[in-house]
């Protein structure tokens, strides 16, 4: 197998798009020196010096892997969602997903809720789940995203503050989660047959996706696909945004972040 370079994404430490800042760890130099490789990363910044948010970049995919679904859903950190609009790819960050549920559960040294089992033994903390329904960030329209530094000054206060159970905190965060993508699929869905798939880690929850499946109701059908694509599909969405630098086609599309042009973002890195 011949390797022609490496996509890398590296870690956001700071997502700050309405002050120009978008920043992630990860030297695509010592990359490249390591692997021998040409290495592509820096996929953000781009975007956002043109304006835009620099996020979603998953859309890109969707539109040209899994274009055949009516929305894409991706359950990672936060939950975003993208989908064909007058022959625009939209897209934007929804909300809260896994980093929420990761943030209680390492309240007593887990890593997750596997399956979403603790999650399900518990009940609903209306007070919690008013609170978090009402974060302002809910009411703002796209395009808009958000990162680990929302997490911490919106959410983790409430959570924090709030006194009970584990598995009532998770229960009642799967349906904030729920609610929240409920709302903006009803928003944007006008077919009455109509196709979301979901990946990202969330998609392994089985109580967040049959409450998913609750909420949308019957003529909304949820698809999981694969674990292997599911684990998989952001690395391949990255290596095409890769592909795409590299013959200078767009892979951030100003329809997603509200940037003032489609661009083809990436810094190239070579060996030395």
């Amino acid at each position: 197998l011949e390797v022609h370079f490496i996509a890398s994404h590296g870690h956001t430490t700071h997502h700050q798009p309405q002050n120009g800042l978008t920043f992630q760890i990860g030297s695509g130099q010592h990359l490249a020196n390591t692997s021998g490789v040409k290495v592509i990363c820096d996929f953000r910044t781009n975007d956002v010096a043109l304006g835009g948010q620099g996020a979603p970049l998953v859309p890109i995919g969707d539109q040209l892997f899994f274009g055949k679904y009516d929305f894409c859903l991706n359950l990672g950190g936060i939950s975003n969602i993208s989908f064909e609009q007058d022959g625009n790819r939209l897209a934007y960050d929804i909300g809260l997903a896994n980093m929420v549920l990761n943030h209680i559960t390492k309240k007593i040294n887990l890593e997750y809720d596997k399956g979403g089992a603790m999650a399900r033994s518990g009940k609903i903390n209306q007070k919690l789940l008013h609170q978090l329904n009402n974060l302002e960030f809910y009411k703002l329209p796209f395009p808009k995203s958000i990162g680990f530094e929302w997490f911490v000054e919106k959410v983790v206060p409430i959570v924090d503050n709030t006194q009970d159970s584990i598995e009532n905190l998770l229960h009642t965060c799967v349906h904030h989660i729920c609610d929240q993508i409920a709302i903006q699929i009803k928003a944007q869905n006008n077919k009455s047959n109509t196709s979301l798939l979901v990946t990202g880690g969330g998609a392994l929850n089985r109580f967040l996706m049959e409450c998913l499946q609750e909420k949308l109701g019957p003529q909304i059908t949820v698809i999981a696909p694969s674990p292997t694509l599911i684990a998989f599909k952001e690395a391949l969405v990255f290596a095409l945004m890769g592909v795409l630098r590299e013959e200078q086609k767009p892979n951030c599309l100003s329809s997603v972040t509200g940037a003032k042009r489609d661009s083809y973002g990436g810094v190239v890195y070579l060996p030395c």
